[in-house]
């Protein structure tokens, strides 16, 4: 359907058409980013001696500690509650190739003799540029400029570009310390009554800003990181909530479910929450105690 509309900049000469602008927002990326649940094989770990559970876990906690404290991106473990598992490995790293080698040499340690993956999640750290895409494609739209062209293909370029450098801060972050995580994978309905991708760019852009003065409400009681999956994993979008009280898990994800973008068109995975296990509390997490975090 062709939907006209006009655009009033200064320099605005004629009305512009829905159809002369892409419907895809633009995006930019940072860390690339893993999450590695696994189960525990408390039954074989029983019958290991004292030393023997020592070595492991010195061994495992020297390797922790320096992906904790990795500068180009870091590592983090969590003791997940429930049945879906019992660790949970979070990796930032700049490039998959860098996860590679983080998955790598967690499996090299002794201690991966006693781990068993329960499921994974790839994604990249991602933010998405509903108003500036809609600002630059409605500028370029009014110049003439068509879509896809040297020209239009160059200006985006250079709109990413400041965009990126502007956004590093949240696009390399340090992985929070907060007590409690809670992860879960998420989709937009893409149905035969509702279909996310089939709402024009403006719509989208407007729910998505109502949704966030959702989340900025609890900004002082949760971290939040928002990765990209599509073409990397099963779902669309993995989210990242760090807080020091779990509570605050429940009263985010709860009122969002009433604003408009998530009651029409989300579609949520499995839940995973943990509580942070640091490299020096290895041992006493294998030891059956709830670490310090």
């Amino acid at each position: 359907m062709s939907v006209t509309r006009t655009v009033r900049p200064e320099t605005a000469h004629a009305p512009i058409a829905s159809t002369q602008i892409p419907p895809v927002p633009l995006t930019i990326e940072g860390y690339s980013v893993l999450h590695q649940m696994m189960r525990f094989r408390w039954t074989a770990w029983r019958t290991l001696a004292p030393a023997q559970k020592t070595e492991i876990v010195d061994e495992a906690a020297r390797v922790l500690g320096k992906m904790e404290s990795n500068a180009s991106g870091q590592s983090g473990l969590y003791s997940l509650i429930g049945h879906k598992g019992d660790l949970m490995f979070v990796h930032f790293r700049q490039s998959f190739e860098e996860l590679n080698q983080a998955e790598l040499h967690t499996a090299g340690l002794r201690l991966s003799d006693y781990l068993e993956p329960a499921t994974s999640y790839l994604s990249v750290i991602e933010l998405g540029l509903y108003e500036s895409t809609i600002k630059i494609y409605s500028e370029l739209a009014v110049r003439g400029v068509e879509a896809h062209s040297e020209e239009w293909n160059r200006a985006i370029k250079e709109t990413l570009a400041r965009q990126k450098e502007a956004m590093r801060p949240r696009l390399y972050p340090e992985l929070p310390k907060h007590r409690y995580l809670c992860f879960y994978p998420m989709d937009r309905r893409r149905g035969e009554d509702k279909n996310w991708y089939t709402v024009p760019i403006e719509e989208r852009a407007r729910q998505m800003n109502e949704h966030g003065l959702v989340g900025r409400r609890y900004a002082g009681e949760v971290k939040q990181i928002i990765t990209g999956s599509i073409g990397f994993d099963d779902w669309e979008w993995g989210v990242d909530l760090f807080a020091d009280d779990p509570l605050v898990f429940k009263k985010l994800i709860y009122e969002m479910r009433f604003d408009e973008v998530s009651a029409v068109y989300a579609l949520f995975g499995t839940f995973y929450v943990g509580l942070r296990c640091a490299s020096g509390e290895l041992g006493k997490l294998l030891g059956g105690q709830v670490p310090k975090g």
